[in-house]
């Protein structure tokens, strides 16, 4: 009874942070829509470039440096997160894509399916066994994917390299003994050369909408790094205090606020074929949010026992 308690009091030491985080993660689409007028290479390409002095600042108040520069000696972290800077890349430039060209529900589900994902490489890569409650939200995913390849096809890709190429990110990174903050300053410092390539074509190539345009644009793009980098600390803040499977429930407020700026601010049209796949997904979500609870429950009874 003791540890069921002292589970729960660090549950909600963590849950601020987690739902600072995911809050965050939810209102972003706001945020970029502001610099919908500058190509969505640029704004990703001064996003990792800002990134990367504000993840500096924060490794060394958290005296994380060592770990940053330790990754770079290590070869085989070196490789993965050199593949896990490419997907991210890949994840923030759809995403971004997404955002600009009004598909924000597109995004949504991509982020509504990436838990489903994440179980299935885990069974394929891993060796991770399902549970039968979730093949069945797997199975419920899947239907949902081949009805919007017959109705909205459009936007299925959003949705589908949202989901993958973070699913695959997640898994590369849980195999890295590098911690989250120093482990993004070092796929930001991969990814700089290129961003800074790309900002310089940007730049000298007069963009009317781009850095150095006006202040006003300067200065949102170089926010951007902010908001890359204070959420994932809140998170990974979250993620110590907090169990996983506690975290797991509340990564669908992100997705959620999604949808609904969606709909309700962006006045995005919902297809039927969308609108099926999102009641299917939000049903597979039930089935494993339902099973993710009763594993974490029994496992705390037998503590207590």
């Amino acid at each position: 009874m003791a540890q069921d308690s002292a589970s729960a009091a660090s549950d909600r030491g963590g849950l601020p942070y987690a739902l600072a985080a995911y809050c965050i993660w939810g209102f972003v689409p706001i945020f970029f829509k502001l610099l919908d007028a500058v190509p969505p290479v640029e704004v990703l390409t001064q996003r990792i470039i800002w990134s990367l002095p504000f993840c500096f600042l924060i490794m060394a108040f958290r005296r994380q440096i060592g770990e940053y520069l330790g990754a770079f000696r290590d070869w085989r972290a070196l490789r993965l997160l050199l593949a896990s800077a490419l997907l991210i890349g890949i994840n923030w430039l759809v995403y971004i894509y997404a955002i600009f060209t009004d598909h924000v529900l597109a995004a949504s589900l991509g982020y509504y399916l990436n838990p489903l994902v994440n179980v299935l490489l885990g069974t394929l890569v891993l060796g991770e066994r399902l549970s039968r409650l979730q093949a069945v939200a797997v199975a419920m995913a899947a239907v949902g994917v081949a009805i919007l390849l017959a109705g909205a096809l459009d936007t299925l890709w959003i949705s589908v390299t949202l989901a993958l190429s973070f699913g695959t990110y997640g898994l590369l990174r849980k195999v890295v003994a590098v911690g989250s903050l120093p482990g993004l300053a070092v796929e930001t410092t991969l990814l700089l050369p290129l961003s800074l390539a790309a900002a310089a074509y940007y730049f000298f190539a007069g963009s009317p909408t781009g850095f150095g345009s006006s202040v006003e644009i300067s200065l949102l793009l170089a926010a951007g790094g902010v908001v890359t980098a204070v959420p994932l600390l809140l998170f990974a803040t979250a993620a110590r205090r907090m169990s996983y499977a506690a975290l797991g429930f509340i990564q669908y407020l992100a997705p959620t606020i999604q949808f609904l700026l969606g709909i309700f601010l962006f006045r995005e049209p919902l297809k039927p074929a969308q609108l099926v796949c999102f009641l299917l997904i939000w049903a597979s979500i039930a089935v494993f949010s339902y099973d993710l609870w009763r594993k974490m429950r029994a496992s705390r009874m037998i503590e207590v026992a």
